[in-house]
């Protein structure tokens, strides 16, 4: 099973799950954003949103495939880019942070550590910029038959990468991830693989290791 990140670009836009494609929650503010999917073409909204950003500020997605298929996204952009950010109770975010604004893992990939390489690919490219540290906008209550939900990742999701809550809500708290402690986290099997192999750069260490099965004699 081989795993590969990529930036998005108005050509891998194209393969974000069909929804999130036509989707513009965070790209617009809540009168255009309900406008433009009443009215006119959310999807060439959405376009013009990550072609101007990319043009402006440069990459604001990543997405993970597997096997070459894709199997999660991630979008985030300075505050100033999201309109709907001033919108959430716990607003705005810090002025030192960009806005993580989507995360989301397809269901068939999901419990494969995809989220946390997306998160580590985001910290990696902002911490280039200069960018401190990322917030985002949780759902502590994730509801299926509310379509906002489907735009807003879970708490939980954010708590497992390594976000922490900085503002408290009951419905939608903000949290924060300090870049430089996204940058030191080793999982168990990169850990295991550094002592036996020496130190391996990030892009061998998203390779998939194959475990050795060992078997036993008749006898035994």
């Amino acid at each position: 099973m081989s795993r590969r990140l990529v930036n998005l670009t108005l050509d891998t836009l194209e393969d974000l799950p069909r929804p999130c494609r036509q989707c513009v929650y965070w790209e617009l503010d809540p009168v255009s954003a309900e406008r433009a999917c009443a009215t006119g073409d959310p999807g060439l909204e959405k376009e013009a949103w990550v072609s101007q950003t990319l043009l402006e500020w440069g990459s604001c997605g990543k997405l993970a495939y597997v096997d070459g298929m894709p199997a999660g996204f991630v979008m985030y952009a300075p505050p100033a880019y999201v309109p709907r950010g001033m919108a959430f109770p716990t607003s705005p975010v810090s002025a030192d942070a960009a806005l993580l604004t989507t995360a989301k893992v397809v269901p068939a990939f999901a419990g494969g550590g995809l989220g946390r390489m997306l998160v580590q690919g985001v910290a990696r490219d902002l911490t280039k910029r200069g960018v401190k540290a990322v917030e985002a906008f949780g759902d502590a209550k994730p509801d299926d038959n509310d379509e906002q939900s489907a735009c807003i990742a879970p708490v939980d999701f954010f708590l497992s990468v390594g976000f922490k809550t900085v503002r408290p809500h009951p419905r939608y708290p903000r949290l924060r991830l300090e870049l430089r402690t996204a940058l030191s986290w080793k999982s168990d099997v990169e850990y295991a693989l550094e002592k036996l192999l020496g130190s391996m750069s990030p892009e061998t260490l998203l390779r998939p290791v194959r475990p050795v099965t060992a078997t036993r004699s008749a006898d035994n």
